[in-house]
């Protein structure tokens, strides 16, 4: 059985009424079968697998994580506790929608690097701590918070690559059509590539992928220039000792393959291209492909393409 809780949680120095996080934490539950679980619907961890790994996941741009819930689910079956979180914020400069939260401050020229561009990764480690050592929680002492994974879709997997190397108890990463190629607009000069840092990095994209191609005037990569995916692999991806890196292209697979249902009244779905094989297959394979990477075993699988370093 896979179940999840909720909380409401504050980013520090964030604005209000921008400054809240409303999380959902998907886990394997174990039912007791007791009156106060039927009374509340809150169900124990199965700690039979304890202390288990974390995932924590952030949606892309003006997705909300409805649309990963079917991901969620399969990373808590494989033993993975999974968050994913709400926070509407500004995206762009006086815009409003849905966001993994993106300190811009931190990702300029003579920023970047200086410190996590993501606030709220703190807050969420710190909410889960509570939880993970309260006696009262159905999650007290089921998570393994040394052995924590960041993954994201697009600007979240983008916000992930980014912030894996600012904390220690982050020991992988993972993102799904998500790059660290610079925007112009923040002053980077054209085909600027930002550092990943040491971590395990799983990487993957689809070959129809219409998103990141008409995104790339953004990056001063127009045209013919090389996938910002991989350029990010080639460039970014420095793997320390003892950690892995993949460039995972699967074929067949769009923008947003990974989200299921879509909402196609926000976002930029309309840039993106057909998909050219079952959807679902292709979902599967993409959790398929995290579990193996997370649990250290071979990444391969039919119609793709792996590179690894």
């Amino acid at each position: 059985m896979v179940r999840a809780l909720f909380q409401a949680i504050k980013i520090p120095g964030a604005t209000s009424p921008y400054d809240v996080l409303h999380l959902k934490i998907y886990y394997p539950a174990a039912p007791t079968n007791s009156d106060a679980e039927r009374m509340s619907g809150v169900i124990p961890a199965d700690k039979s697998h304890a202390p288990m790994r974390v995932v924590i996941f952030f949606n892309g741009i003006n997705v909300g994580i409805e649309s990963y819930h079917w991901l969620a689910v399969k990373l808590a079956e494989a033993n993975l506790v999974t968050v994913m979180y709400t926070h509407v914020a500004e995206t762009l400069p006086g815009v409003i929608g849905l966001t993994p939260a993106i300190d811009l401050s931190k990702v300029k020229p003579d920023t970047y690097g200086s410190g996590a561009t993501c606030p709220a990764i703190q807050p969420i480690l710190d909410s889960l701590s509570q939880l993970n050592s309260d006696e009262k929680s159905p999650l007290c002492g089921a998570m393994d918070l040394n052995n924590v994974i960041l993954g994201g879709h697009s600007a979240g997997g983008t916000v992930a690559l980014q912030n894996a190397q600012f904390f220690e108890q982050v020991k992988a990463v993972f993102a799904y059509a998500g790059h660290t190629m610079a925007s112009t607009m923040l002053g980077f000069a054209p085909n600027t590539v930002l550092n990943v840092g040491g971590k395990s990095v799983l990487l993957m994209r689809g070959d129809r992928d219409g998103v990141i191609a008409a995104s790339r005037v953004r990056y001063g990569a127009e045209g013919r220039s090389q996938d910002p995916v991989e350029k990010t692999f080639d460039e970014a991806c420095q793997p320390s000792v003892g950690n892995e890196a993949y460039d995972v292209l699967i074929e067949g697979a769009n923008h947003f393959a990974i989200a299921h249902p879509l909402d196609e009244t926000t976002g930029r779905f309309f840039l993106d291209m057909e998909m050219t094989r079952n959807v679902e297959e292709m979902r599967n394979q993409i959790a398929e492909l995290i579990v193996a990477f997370i649990e250290k075993k071979e990444v391969r699988g039919k119609n793709v393409v792996v590179k690894k370093k």
